[in-house]
């Protein structure tokens, strides 16, 4: 499995399972929960995608599409208080956008650092409600391996 978004993209991987490092698209994703992306997926109005920081090249971020706009796409994270998005970069044209998250997986496993040994309804309740897709928002605000969210 390639180890960067670049080394997908060259080997024309069409998914990548990627970390989140940051807040900016809380409650949609945390910092650690690992997310399932596309790479050439059709983007929309809603949908959470990776793109490049318009300003930073080398910073790859992740936001949800709030609309189209002339030159590219407004961008903004689902958390108001984590600020880094279209707000403060303006539009982010096509080619920096990426991939669009398909789905996510939370961190948190409740058997794990440190809680001691949970039944196995509290490990099924997890799994259930860790594992599940990233669907598009339609209010427009409501992820190298690590990625940051900010």
């Amino acid at each position: 499995m390639p180890e960067t978004v670049e080394e997908a993209r060259a080997a024309k991987v069409p998914f990548q399972i990627i970390e989140v490092d940051g807040p900016s698209m809380v409650p949609t994703l945390y910092h650690g929960d690992w997310m399932l992306v596309q790479y050439g997926a059709r983007v929309r109005p809603g949908d959470v995608v990776v793109l490049r920081h318009p300003f930073q090249q080398d910073l790859l971020v992740v936001k949800r599409i709030a609309e189209r706009r002339e030159g590219g796409w407004w961008v903004l994270g689902d958390n108001p208080g984590a600020g880094g998005d279209s707000t403060v970069y303006g539009v982010v044209p096509d080619e920096l956008v990426l991939a669009k998250v398909r789905g996510r997986l939370r961190r948190r496993r409740p058997w794990a650092e440190g809680e001691g040994q949970r039944s196995v309804t509290a490990v099924l309740s997890w799994a259930f409600g860790a594992v599940r897709p990233v669907l598009s928002g339609r209010s427009g605000r409501s992820a190298s391996r690590r990625l940051r969210a900010r």
